[in-house]
């Protein structure tokens, strides 16, 4: 998978042209390298959006950890609330809103679970304290106290002391494959434009039309 920094462009699509653009990871890419320069925090937040066994919507915010053909990934807790909602309905939507821009991008597709040699090499990316908190929290659940909390990541401080600190067998990536992208341009007087990228299944050509704002 590769790294959202490490995607290379062969050409910028501009506020003024991006409805002409045929294919929309190239597009995204464009834009989340034009907000990465603007936003003043978090360009890769992204709302992402589940749904329980009983159809219940839940939505929170994430943070995109890579994109390409395949689909946009994040990391999160098997046993947290989304992954147990991604285990009971597997598919969701994502949204992110670049203010700073003026634009949004929609997605809406099936998710699954990257590899875990893929989990693994992310994580050993990460800080050793971020690593530590990944076991510390039981995310989602019930905590009595903050103390209880700091209490968990002083035994797993502790505990990982030397060496390197494991991936937790429940802290896995996802990939939503998008079958729908919606690239949202702010208009004066409402007037917005609104592209649509749509395709059938996942290997499928994609089609292309201009919504109404």
């Amino acid at each position: 998978m590769s790294d959202t920094r490490s995607i290379e462009h062969t050409s910028r699509l501009t506020t003024g042209d991006f409805t002409e653009a045929d294919e929309p990871l190239a597009l995204f890419a464009a834009w989340y390298e034009e907000a990465r320069g603007s936003e003043p925090a978090d360009p890769n937040a992204m709302a992402i959006a589940t749904a329980d066994a009983g159809g219940m919507p839940n939505v929170r915010m994430v943070l995109l950890k890579g994109f390409d053909e395949r689909g946009f990934v994040f990391y999160t807790h098997q046993t947290s609330q989304k992954g147990q909602e991604i285990a009971a309905n597997p598919s969701a939507a994502a949204v992110f809103h670049w203010k700073s821009l003026q634009r949004q991008v929609r997605l809406r597709g099936p998710v699954s679970q990257v590899p875990d040699e893929e989990a693994d090499a992310y994580f050993d990316s990460r800080p050793r304290q971020s690593k530590i908190g990944a076991w510390a929290s039981k995310q989602s659940s019930p905590l009595e106290s903050r103390l209880a909390f700091e209490k968990s990541v002083a035994y797993y401080t502790a505990k990982y002391a030397i060496g390197t600190v494991p991936r937790p067998p429940t802290w896995v990536g996802y990939r939503l494959a998008p079958l729908s992208i919606e690239f949202w341009q702010d208009r004066p007087f409402r007037l917005h434009d609104r592209v649509v990228f749509k395709r059938e299944r996942t290997i499928a050509p994609w089609t292309k039309f201009r919504l109404y704002p």
